[in-house]
């Protein structure tokens, strides 16, 4: 398996996730803005599309990182993604 990688770059996580044809989306809660999801293939019914300023304003108030693996144990393209805390200094 690929090395998961961690940044806060807005730019870096845009391009990966447009580049496995994913869009910005949100489960709406009680906190703030909600929990962010990349959106995947055929919309999901449990989440609402945004916009990239939304999802990045979410993401930076809620001090996110974005943790993702370019390529999968067999050489393929991956879509592994989780949104985690940010701590220390990273790209």
């Amino acid at each position: 398996m690929s090395e998961a990688k961690k940044t806060t770059n807005h730019d870096e996580i845009r391009n990966w996730v447009e580049e496995r044809d994913g869009r910005p989306a949100v489960v709406r809660t009680s906190g703030k803005g909600g929990i962010l999801r990349i959106d995947f293939g055929e919309p999901e019914d449990t989440l609402e599309p945004i916009e990239w300023d939304e999802f990045f304003r979410i993401f930076d108030e809620n001090e996110l990182a974005f943790l993702h693996q370019d390529e999968a144990g067999n050489g393929k393209q991956s879509r592994f993604n989780k949104f985690v805390e940010r701590s220390g200094a990273f790209s």
